[in-house]
């Protein structure tokens, strides 16, 4: 797998995404930031690292909400049912 530096990797067992800042033969430089907002940097080897596949985790974010796309339709609706109830 080759990497350079910017591309998204996670650990092959999981975790954040790690951003690749440094490429030494076998050895990755990583940097992340942890949910304080902590940046850290870690150095580890090519072998532990797969690509992140970041399509699939911003299709898959758990959010259920309705995209904003959505949203205005079915504001749309509800305008439409509370007139229709005064009239």
């Amino acid at each position: 797998m080759e990497l350079s530096p910017g591309d998204v990797v996670m650990l092959k067992s999981g975790g954040h995404p790690l951003t690749v800042a440094e490429v030494k033969d076998d050895a990755v430089v990583c940097v992340w930031m942890g949910e304080e907002g902590d940046l850290f940097r870690e150095t580890l080897p090519r072998a532990v690292l797969e690509r992140a596949d970041l399509l699939a985790a911003e299709d898959d974010d758990g959010d259920d909400e309705p995209s904003d796309e959505n949203e205005d339709e079915t504001e749309d609706e509800d305008d439409a049912q509370d007139h229709s109830k005064v009239a």
